[in-house]
């Protein structure tokens, strides 16, 4: 039997996952990457960049992080050494093709494909091919070959890229500001020395304070310090925290089990579920405020005018959270690091003037940290409209995915890493390995109908959960519930503890799916 072609666009974390199960089902799968390395966002990133998420949750399932990483927040560095590591333990860099752009695929089947109708690539008459369009950037001119597949899975991420630009009236934009404005993807994007040089003795303004831009302004004041201080001009606080153990308790034992999932409403729930969730939800809101209250007697942010409006829990499912830097609040002591919290700014030819006061920030560089278009950035990919639609009818939709795998009106395609939990690593290897069985023909798909129907009501939980911003489709309120309809589908035990005790209120993590 001839091998199946899989191309998978994207070597980052979900695409390494992904080329490694397409491997263990027989599958022939090539990797095509933009850039020279492996890593994705963590192949190019700020120099004091470190996990958000504490290793043991971030790891692949069959590789644990060597005994040489003491760290529980490692650093970028070592996130891809582990990366690399994992890479050559598999033996997959001689699938990957890096300097490879792909410019778009197209679909070349019948229209009325159905998805329920189909039972993998092994042993079914495949209904059409896709026609990927690959530019080589190392030639000169750069090349264009066209590649055949049985299979696409898109892994190009949704934090990198295409950036989430600001739009100004007329006269208030970057054309009169005499400065430089970059956005934090560039400044990334450099060397870590010339990042230094970029921002030294000059004044800086970061626009946007969740991570990235967190990271930026502790970089520049450590590098001009008062004498020209950094100023982080930002809409509305988010929780910052400073450890995961709130009162000495981990944050996954409080969040990240099956017993605090019953607190909370799910979509597709059964009416008793519902029932229990409304009953418990005063307890879910008193976790929340012991959550708070610790944050607020460990960190100043009542001083400062960082206490968020929406409480903890909100924050938690949105995927929201940020862990402070060390030194953050001392920065913000000594004037190495000035605040300014605004609805929205325009540029004047000197800086930045914010709403509500009349003299403007004087600056040399605006740094706008603010997010990206992922959207956008996948929808562009397919020749066909029709297929960009299915994916997102606009540039804040939610990316519209059943098991946030697979779009039913798309056939033979799937994508990894278009919504966020609490462990973006083990969430995208759980997912690929749902994503291989359903290719290798294990896993049987109900109807379109039933698909966007559920589909439709993950858009309802998501919009419930996080208010505007549930685009990000969070889904770390609801790990577990998530990942036992991947079980069930695959076939597997969803439940991963022994006792119902261990079941009900230990975490789940990576570890816990290894052996499946």
């Amino acid at each position: 039997m001839d091998q199946k072609q899989v191309v998978i666009i994207g070597a980052g974390i979900s695409g390494l996952v992904a080329c490694k199960y397409c491997l263990s089902k027989g599958f022939n799968p090539i990797v095509f990457e933009s850039m020279g390395d492996i890593g994705g966002v963590w192949a190019k990133t700020i120099r004091t960049t470190r996990l958000q998420t504490f290793k043991g949750m971030y790891q692949f399932m069959d590789f644990p992080w060597p005994a040489s990483v003491t760290e529980d927040y490692p650093t970028q560095k070592q996130l891809l050494d582990y990366l690399r590591s994992y890479a050559n333990h598999f033996d997959l860099f001689k699938y990957i093709q890096f300097h490879s752009v792909v410019k778009e695929i197209d679909y070349q089947g019948p229209s009325s494909f159905m998805w329920s109708n189909w039972n993998g690539i092994k042993d079914t008459f495949l209904q059409g091919k896709w026609k990927i369009t690959v530019e080589n950037s190392l030639t000169q001119p750069p090349s264009i070959k066209v590649y055949n597949a049985d299979f696409v899975i898109l892994c190009v991420g949704r934090f990198k890229d295409v950036p989430n630009l600001p739009e100004f009236a007329p006269g208030a934009g970057t054309e009169i500001f005499q400065g430089k404005v970059i956005h934090s993807m560039e400044y990334s994007a450099m060397d870590h020395d010339k990042a230094e040089e970029f921002v030294k003795g000059r004044k800086v303004v970061v626009v946007g304070f969740q991570k990235q831009g967190l990271d930026i302004a502790m970089e520049c004041s450590s590098v001009n310090g008062p004498e020209n201080p950094c100023t982080v001009v930002y809409r509305k606080d988010r929780w910052k925290i400073n450890d995961f153990s709130p009162w000495g308790i981990p944050l996954q034992y409080l969040y990240l089990n099956r017993f605090s999932e019953l607190l909370v409403h799910k979509p597709g729930e059964s009416f008793l579920l519902g029932l229990l969730a409304t009953l418990l939800s005063p307890l879910g809101w008193v976790i929340s405020k012991l959550v708070e209250t610790h944050i607020k007697m460990k960190l100043p942010l009542a001083k400062f005018n960082m206490v968020p409006e929406r409480n903890f829990s909100k924050d938690m499912r949105s995927c929201l959270l940020a862990i402070l830097p060390d030194g953050f609040f001392n920065r913000l002591e000594t004037g190495s690091i000035l605040l300014k919290k605004s609805p929205c700014f325009r540029f004047c030819d000197n800086g930045i003037l914010i709403d509500g006061e009349n003299k403007p920030i004087e600056t040399d560089i605006v740094i706008l940290a603010t997010g990206f278009k992922g959207a956008q950035k996948l929808t562009n990919i397919f020749s066909s409209q029709d297929y960009g639609n299915f994916i997102a009818a606009s540039p804040d939709s939610r990316v519209a995915l059943y098991r946030e795998c697979i779009q039913p009106r798309i056939p033979q395609l799937g994508i990894i890493g278009f919504s966020e939990s609490f462990s973006n690593l083990f969430t995208s290897e759980i997912r690929c390995r749902w994503l291989v069985e359903l290719i290798d023909g294990n896993i049987k798909l109900p109807s379109i109908e039933v698909m966007e129907k559920d589909i439709s009501n993950w858009d309802k939980y998501m919009k419930k959960s996080s208010g505007k911003y549930h685009q990000r489709s969070c889904i770390t309120a609801l790990d577990i519930w998530y990942n036992d309809q991947l079980c069930k589908d695959m076939g597997w035990n969803p439940r991963r503890k022994n006792g119902v005790w261990a079941d009900l209120f230990q975490p789940y993590g990576p570890m816990d799916y290894a052996n499946a």
